[in-house]
């Protein structure tokens, strides 16, 4: 029947309860036929654990160490997983990211896989056993533990289902596939049957929590179909695909929001050329995403510069910035973390018009003030006052996947 790998997440390994319930299953498809590969994350909480207790030590730990202490987070869950697989008569065996060698570059925290090295693997596939492996950690090329960052067990699943040409990647989780909206917020949002690679990529990048936004460039580049799924209840959950003409008459497929962003803005800075390198060179070099870049000139030759960054990297942002201040003759930088960034998403947008403008009508309807715009074919977002995020959700919930291509 072909190779599968399977990813559970932290909530499927919460307690060993339930690493027994994930074992069963495993051993359930092993007996079907299937080759399988088992990516596991860390039991849920640990890593947050672990990064308090970092910080607990520093207020901005050393990012090699904290790579290495996060990691072992991975290790405790692989073992159990691999001890739980063996007590059900299933051979099995645990191997780690240096040790499978997921080989990335050396950028701590959120490094980029590069190679991995399937020999292992396949020799323990041979010998009949579920191959275990740790998710979100990797090797770079001086033999120092990484860490792919926040859902990187989700991108070392894809990366091995596309390096080792598995038939498909299934993500096990704690909902029962992509929905339209956050339930949590939106109570009648909708499990999507099928969603586009290009769209589950933006709303990934928009907040979305259902997968890493690398996993599914991953799978994109690479064709991998990936069935996002519930650990809990055996129900079909929705399949990442190659986007077709159909999904063009779906004008809306998802909404998302992120309230894990910060923005920095650099006032009454000279507007020259050569302004924006000086700025975002050193915060790049630093290995910080920015994602929303406004600049607003002014008549006495000033602008004033503002940006996103992911709020667990403000504070590095900010002290990058700070040392900027004198070059660019900025008169001073100012941070807002009370934000969040609300988007609509859906490849009908490249066919239909007026979708920014009843998004603007909507929000404006509701006294929700918005400072950033941000828009590409597929997806519009606006940065917002994070107090009024779940009305906004609800709101443009109703306006477009409850009344479907009314624009």
């Amino acid at each position: 029947m072909g190779l599968l790998v399977q990813k559970y997440g932290g909530t499927s390994v919460q307690t060993i309860e339930r690493i027994k319930q994930v074992a069963e299953k495993i051993r359930r498809a092993k007996v079907a036929g299937r080759d399988l590969v088992v990516v596991v994350s860390a039991m849920a909480g640990e890593t947050n654990r672990l990064l308090s207790l970092a910080h607990e030590i520093s207020e901005i730990p050393d990012e090699r160490e904290k790579d290495v202490l996060l990691a072992s987070g991975e290790q405790v869950a692989v073992a159990l997983l691999s001890l739980a697989l063996k007590e059900l008569g299933q051979p099995a065996r645990s191997l780690l990211g240096h040790q499978v060698r997921i080989e990335t570059d050396n950028a701590y925290g959120k490094a980029c896989i590069r190679n991995i090295d399937s020999t292992k693997i396949l020799q323990s596939l041979k010998a009949g056993e579920v191959v275990v492996v740790a998710g979100f950690q990797g090797v770079d090329e001086d033999d120092n533990i990484t860490t792919l960052g926040r859902g990187g067990s989700d991108t070392s699943a894809v990366a091995l289902a596309a390096f080792l040409n598995a038939d498909a990647c299934e993500i096990y989780t704690d909902v029962e596939g992509v929905f339209t909206a956050d339930p949590g917020i939106c109570t009648d949002a909708k499990k999507l049957a099928r969603i586009s690679y290009e769209e589950m990529i933006e709303l990934a990048s928009s907040g979305s929590k259902v997968l890493e936004i690398r996993s599914v460039e991953f799978a994109k580049k690479f064709s991998v179909p990936v069935h996002v799924r519930s650990t809990f209840v055996d129900v079909e959950g929705t399949w990442l695909v190659k986007e077709d003409a159909s999904m063009d008459d779906v004008l809306v497929s998802g909404v998302s929001c992120d309230k894990n962003e910060a923005k920095l803005t650099l006032l009454r800075v000279p507007d020259r050329p050569g302004l924006a390198a000086q700025v975002f060179g050193p915060i790049a070099d630093a290995h910080i995403v920015v994602d929303m870049i406004i600049q607003n000139a002014s008549d006495d030759g000033t602008t004033d510069l503002t940006f996103t960054v992911p709020k667990a990297d403000h504070k590095k942002a900010l002290a990058i910035v700070e040392k900027t201040l004198p070059a660019v003759n900025a008169q001073g930088v100012k941070v807002d973390t009370d934000i969040a960034k609300v988007s609509v998403v859906g490849v009908g947008m490249r066919t239909h018009a007026g979708v920014a403008a009843k998004m603007f009508e909507v929000l404006g309807r509701e006294g929700i003030n918005i400072e950033m715009i941000s828009t590409s074919e597929i997806k519009i977002s606006v940065v917002i006052d994070a107090k009024y995020t779940e009305l906004a959700m609800r709101v443009l919930h109703d306006a477009f996947i409850g009344n479907q291509g009314n624009v």
